[in-house]
């Protein structure tokens, strides 16, 4: 058996978008690869029927479609390269292709950058697009006008305008003024028409054929977005628009058309803040009336983490009858069914893992699940059943010549009776002889959950020789708003008890872990935990700080989401309460620090920006502490996942070359 090395993210096929025919006698999906020499990723569409999958792109940038009909597919990208557009335009070029062969044909182009098309019929289609209020349409200027509009945007690309909240956004650079729009594309004329709030940032829509409804939800503000959504149902080819009543009060998780009435999910966020869950609602499209129908407490979508995915899907879908949809429970997540009467049903089997997409038709799923131990692949199931079918193999090679290490489940019991979910992976080549180094790895969130599915990074320790450990402590997802719930006081109290407990229960069911040899590494909140463990504990050799945080108050002035999520999750302010916030960043015990502490940073994460690490970076240094910081140019708050896989391979070299230095 091969070891796992950095590399190997070139090795691993990840899978996604997938979705059904009209007819659904057949099923289309996308599969990408990292290539590290050319230090990218790929994408093809694949076509699956009977069960059996052919590759039908070639293009290797192909990374969402559509269904037109039963046999063609709809998909983004400038093949031939021959659409240039004026300073501050853009286009999205749309091509389709035949599922039985031929080569892929341009279909039109959207004059600008689109996202989430729909077919209407054969002449108009629903998208989102991204519009700047700030840019100047040259297109539509002739002569010296256009001359001198053009150079003017030429200037202008050389500084920014801030004059609103969010200004920036990770993964998404600068936001500020930008919007993403509701419209109706006239793919004869090549006309767009808006048909959402020229402020509103749009998060999603529906539509529904057979009343020619289409129903959207967004922010729409202008100077601070204050999360709080609106939603609206109108009539496609109409004039009538129904404002439904949620009085800008509730952040919705989704809205979809539910036979005669809208079903969606929103939270108010007055409990539990940000990260509560949502209760249910029902509203009517002809009148906006909302009805509250369940409050479950449901952990909507798949949180369940890995490193090993690339792209997205549908998490959601709706019949006449039902709306279903991915939830996490526990630490795995499945497909429930929520009715009109309230009631959710688990509909998938109940097997440990992940469910990251689906589509569903006639009582059957199809689905990207990942497995115990295992990788993503493309399952089958019909509604109810406890037994599924697994229909590619794109990974099994790869996982029956590699020494992918077993993920052994260490429960236990906190001192305060809560139940915590916990996970040990073995060296490989594991002597109970032996003594071994270990890593406890902390994840992000906190509102995600760790599983026993394959994480590229911890089976890369495993066979560099290391124990590695894990936990869910309390903040994490899968188990309720109560569990969830650690701001305000208890943000770095409950979490850190857990995690130090969790360590000294493995430390004492493996007595094969030197404890004068034990690491620890953790991303963004894991981050923030790496940051606050060197000021409240001596008890780890080295620590690898990764998108961290370690300042309250400079964090939620300067980050996408620290004006509203880090404010609440702290519960003070900079102004009324400056002593809470500094007694909850890390940077406040910087002094006490003793451990080794590497830093991995990206210069383009305004999730957490690199303002933070670097102050912890310093604070350190200034201390006498050994330290290091790895900056990623170009590289985001996702680097860990989606970066660059150069940059993805230069990480794991920094984390595993701090921990062998210090650990072995």
């Amino acid at each position: 058996m091969q070891k796992i090395t950095m590399e190997d993210l070139g090795n691993i096929s990840t899978l996604s978008q997938l979705s059904y025919s009209p007819n659904g006698e057949a099923a289309a999906y996308v599969v990408s690869e990292a290539n590290v020499k050319e230090n990218c990723y790929h994408s093809w569409i694949w076509v699956m029927e009977h069960g059996v999958s052919r590759k039908l792109t070639n293009g290797g940038s192909e990374g969402t479609f559509i269904w037109l009909d039963d046999e063609t597919l709809l998909f983004p990208g400038d093949r031939k390269k021959s659409h240039k557009t004026e300073p501050g335009q853009s286009c999205t070029v749309y091509n389709k292709i035949n599922i039985h062969g031929g080569e892929a044909e341009e279909l039109f182009v959207i004059p600008m950058k689109a996202s989430s098309i729909r077919k209407v019929n054969e002449k108009e289609y629903l998208f989102i697009g991204t519009y700047n209020h700030y840019n100047i349409d040259v297109t539509k200027l002739e002569g010296k006008e256009k001359e001198e509009a053009i150079a003017k945007l030429k200037e202008e690309e050389d500084y920014e305008i801030f004059d609103e909240l969010p200004f920036w956004a990770n993964a998404k650079g600068v936001v500020n003024k930008l919007r993403n729009r509701l419209y109706l594309f006239d793919a004869e004329s090549g006309e767009c028409r808006l048909l959402s709030p020229e402020f509103m940032n749009v998060s999603d829509f529906d539509y529904q054929p057979s009343t020619d409804l289409v129903l959207y939800y967004g922010h729409d503000y202008q100077w601070m977005d204050d999360q709080m959504e609106d939603l609206y149902v109108r009539e496609l080819h109409g004039e009538k628009t129904v404002s439904v009543e949620l009085e800008h009060k509730y952040s919705l998780k989704g809205a979809h058309f539910m036979g005669d009435c809208i079903i969606l999910a929103g939270t108010k966020g007055e409990i539990y803040g940000n990260n509560e869950n949502p209760v249910h609602l029902m509203a009517d499209p002809k009148t906006g009336k909302v009805t509250k129908l369940a409050d479950l407490d449901p952990s909507m979508g798949s949180s369940v983490s890995t490193d090993c995915r690339h792209g997205g899907g549908r998490t959601m879908k709706a019949t006449d009858n039902a709306w279903y949809y991915c939830e996490t429970i526990g630490y795995n997540s499945y497909i429930v069914r929520f009715d009109k009467e309230g009631k959710e049903t688990v509909v998938s089997p109940r097997k440990n893992g992940s469910i990251d997409c689906f589509d569903y038709r006639d009582g059957k799923f199809l689905y990207v699940g990942i497995r115990s131990n295992g990788l993503q692949e493309i399952y089958t199931c019909d509604e109810g059943a406890q037994e599924e079918t697994k229909l590619t193999s794109f990974n099994d090679e790869y996982l029956a010549t590699h020494a992918v290490s077993p993920v052994e489940y260490v429960p236990f019991v906190d001192q305060d009776g809560v139940e915590i979910d916990g996970w040990v992976i073995k060296p490989v080549g594991y002597d109970s002889n032996k003594s071994y180094p270990a890593i406890l790895d902390v994840h992000g969130g906190p509102k995600v959950v760790y599983g026993d599915i394959i994480y590229h990074e911890m089976q890369l320790w495993a066979s560099e020789g290391y124990f590695v450990m894990f936990c869910n402590p309390r903040g994490g997802d899968g188990k309720g708003n109560e569990f969830a719930d650690i701001r305000g006081d208890r943000y770095g109290v409950w979490d850190y008890n857990d995690l130090m407990e969790f360590t000294d229960k493995v430390l004492e069911k493996y007595p094969q872990i030197d404890q004068a040899r034990v690491g620890m590494t953790g991303g963004s909140y894991g981050g923030f935990m790496a940051n606050w463990i060197v000021g409240h504990t001596d008890r780890f050799a080295a620590v690898a700080s990764q998108r961290s945080i370690s300042n309250f108050i400079s964090k939620c002035l300067t980050t996408d989401i620290g004006y509203y999520h880090n404010l609440k999750a702290i519960q003070a302010d900079p102004w009324s309460s400056p002593e809470k916030m500094w007694h909850h960043s890390p940077l406040k015990y910087a002094d006490r620090c003793k451990t080794p502490t590497l830093f991995i940073q990206s210069d383009e994460d305004y999730r957490c920006w690199m303002c933070d690490a670097i102050q912890m970076f310093t604070a350190l240094r200034m201390h006498g502490v050994p330290t290091r910081l790895c900056l990623f140019h170009g590289e985001n708050h996702g680097l860990s996942r989606d970066g660059k896989p150069k940059h993805r391979i230069r990480r794991l070299k920094e984390i595993t070359g701090w921990f062998d230095q210090y650990l072995k």
